[in-house]
C-alpha cells in the first residue's frame, strides 16, 4: 500500500490537465499514487493524462461517482481529492502525513487560494477558510483529504450531483474535527469568473441555504446549471 494517493476528477480538461498533473510529479517521485478519472471526456483529457498518471481510468460522470472510483482502484493508506483545475502545496503529502499520522485527526482540508483577475477572488478565498474552521464544513476547491479508514466509515462521496464536499464532510465530521491546514491549494477562478464573481457568490449561498433546508441536489444542479449559463 502506497503512503497516499491523489485522485483527480476530470471532464473535458485538455486545456489545463497537463500542467496541473506536471506539478504532482515531484510528488510521485516520493511514494505519491496519482489516479485520474475521466467521466467521458470528448476532448484529449485521458491522452494528455496518461503518462503523467499511475492509472487513468473511466467512471460515470459526475464529480462523486468519479471520486469514489479513483479511491476504489487506488492503494493510498491516505486519499486527497483534488480538482482538475487546483494545485496542491508542493509539500502536500508531508503535511497530510503529518496532520493525519497520530490517528487524532480522520481528515482534512487545505486552506485556499483563488487564482483570477478579480481581486474579490482574494477575499473569498479567504472567507472560504474562515468559514471551513468555523463550520468544520470542507469544500472541493479545498482539495479534502482523509485516512482512507475514515472516508470508507463516512460512505465517501453520496452520489449527487452537487453539494457532495459538504455531505462527506458532514459525515466525515461525525469521526473527528477537520486538521485545516494553513497551507494554501491555488484554484481556478473560472468558474466566478464565468458568471460573474459576486453574482457566483450569490448563487452558491442560495443553493448552500436550499440544501441545508433540505432541497433534493438533483434540484439544486439543474437550477445550478441554469442561473450559471443564463445571460
Amino acid at each position: 500500500m502506497v503512503p497516499l494517493s491523489i485522485v483527480v476528477p476530470a471532464l473535458e480538461e485538455a486545456a489545463g490537465i497537463g500542467r496541473m498533473l506536471e506539478a504532482l510529479q515531484p510528488m510521485r517521485a516520493r511514494e505519491v499514487e496519482v489516479v485520474v478519472v475521466d467521466g467521458g471526456s470528448r476532448d484529449d483529457t485521458r491522452r494528455l493524462a496518461a503518462p503523467l498518471a499511475d492509472r487513468v481510468i473511466e467512471a460515470p460522470r459526475g464529480r462523486a461517482s468519479q471520486m469514489n472510483a479513483g479511491a476504489r482502484a487506488s492503494g493510498g493508506a491516505y486519499l486527497a481529492f483534488v480538482h482538475a483545475d487546483t494545485r496542491l502545496p508542493p509539500a502536500a503529502p508531508e503535511a497530510i502525513r503529518a496532520a493525519l499520522g497520530d490517528g487524532t485527526r480522520a481528515w482534512g482540508r487545505f486552506d485556499v487560494r483563488i487564482e483570477g483577475a478579480s481581486p474579490l477572488l482574494g477575499v473569498i478565498g479567504a472567507a472560504m477558510n474562515l468559514r471551513s474552521r468555523a463550520t468544520g464544513i470542507a469544500t472541493g476547491d479545498q482539495a479534502i483529504f482523509a485516512r482512507r479508514d475514515a472516508f470508507e466509515a463516512a460512505g465517501g462521496f453520496p452520489e449527487i450531483p452537487l453539494m457532495e464536499d459538504v455531505a462527506l464532510s458532514s459525515a466525515l465530521k461525525r469521526i473527528s474535527r477537520p486538521a485545516c491546514l494553513r497551507l494554501r491549494a491555488v484554484t481556478s477562478g473560472r468558474r466566478w469568473e464565468r458568471r460573474g464573481t459576486l453574482a457566483t457568490v450569490v448563487l452558491m449561498w442560495r443553493l448552500r441555504l436550499a440544501y441545508a433546508l433540505g432541497v433534493d441536489p438533483h434540484r439544486l444542479a439543474r437550477r445550478y446549471d441554469v442561473e450559471r449559463t443564463s445571460p
